[in-house]
């Protein structure tokens, strides 16, 4: 009967075995080291911003006009109907109004989107009729309605409604509310921005919100001779 070699058997392989473990379980580790380092667990899958940490504002469009020409002093303006009306435009701004859709082609590269939300000063007074009146002709051409449930004094709640309408938003709004709205949008600290609204009635100012931060532009219209 043949003799098995010397070393060999149940007990050496037994002893080989007791040798090796502690290999083969250092390369085991070291490899679950390399693909996942002990001090930077993988986050488990779906994790998130850690709960009560605030969202970050949605991006935005904010585009602001002054309501068109009112009458000179002692002027008288015209309403809808071309009844004589002192809180309503005068000719030049129908004619502003009336050209105003030119502004928001349906062209996806000009240099102003098409308003997707439209508002404007509500309540009495005169800078409430001329703001609906500025807008009457873009509203209808967007078939977009126009929100006036805001008057000129309450810029903060616009402010918010305006942030939390579809994108993008104009407003048409009375000169002397405009910085508190930009104040209140949180953009009035932006580079550029005038801290007043000129003598005119030929502007766009343009707010973009990226990534929580905005951006100013202020564009000419270009709707009526004589603008600058």
């Amino acid at each position: 009967m043949p003799q098995a070699p010397a070393g060999s058997g149940p007990r050496r392989r037994a002893v080989l075995a007791v040798a090796l473990a502690p290999l083969a379980g250092a390369g085991c580790s070291g490899e679950e080291a390399w693909r996942t380092p002990a001090t930077e667990p993988s986050p488990p899958a779906g994790a998130g911003p850690a709960p009560g940490a605030p969202a970050a504002p949605k991006d935005a469009l904010i585009m602001v006009i002054r309501h068109a020409e009112k009458p000179y002093a002692g002027g008288v303006g015209r309403d809808a109907e071309g009844e004589d009306d002192p809180g309503s435009l005068a000719g030049r701004g129908w004619r502003r109004a009336e050209r105003l859709p030119r502004l928001f082609p349906p062209d996806p590269g000009s240099s102003l989107p098409r308003p997707a939300a439209l508002f404007a000063a509500g309540g009495k007074g005169s800078a409430p009729a001329r703001c609906e009146q500025t807008v009457a002709a873009l509203a209808t051409a967007l078939r977009t309605p126009v929100r006036t449930e805001f008057a000129v004094g309450a810029e903060a709640a616009l402010a918010q409604a305006a942030s939390a309408a579809p994108m993008p938003v104009l407003v048409c709004w009375e000169h002397s509310g405009i910085p508190r709205l930009v104040r209140a949008l949180g953009a009035h600290q932006v580079p550029g921005t005038p801290a007043t609204w000129p003598d005119r009635h030929d502007l766009v100012w343009t707010f973009t919100r990226r990534q929580g931060r905005w951006s100013f532009r202020e564009l000419p219209q270009h709707l009526l001779p004589g603008d600058v």
